[in-house]
């Protein structure tokens, strides 16, 4: 089991950047598989960004593009490299970590809200 914290959300007008952390923390090394995801008002949540141990990445089809995900050599933190921001990412960003060993476990951080004005 392990326990995540996002970071770095905020307000940013369309077309701007930011970058999301996330902190993992217990077991890290176990964890094989860490991604973001998002929820808006109303809507389901939904799938920005994945990373695999042997960093296959995969990605929703509204962030193709402009959104990038990376992580340390230790696996402790997980980041998203947003560019060129729309309106409609607006929401609740959450990351999210699968362990294996000696258990197998699937943890989720608080998330961190993002804001894009037009």
């Amino acid at each position: 089991q392990v326990q995540l914290v996002e970071s770095g959300g905020g307000l940013v007008q369309a077309g701007g950047s930011l970058r999301l952390s996330c902190a993992a923390s217990g077991n890290t090394r176990s964890i094989w598989y860490m991604g973001w995801y998002r929820q808006a008002p109303r809507k389901q949540r939904e799938l920005v960004a994945e990373i695999e141990s042997t960093s296959a990445t995969n990605y929703g089809d509204s962030v193709k593009g402009r959104f990038t995900i990376s992580r340390d050599s230790a696996k402790s933190s997980v980041y998203l490299q947003m560019n060129s921001l729309k309106p409609e990412d607006t929401a609740v960003y959450y990351c999210r970590a699968k362990t294996a060993v000696p258990s197998a476990y699937d943890s989720w951080g608080q998330g961190t809200q993002v804001t894009v004005s037009s």
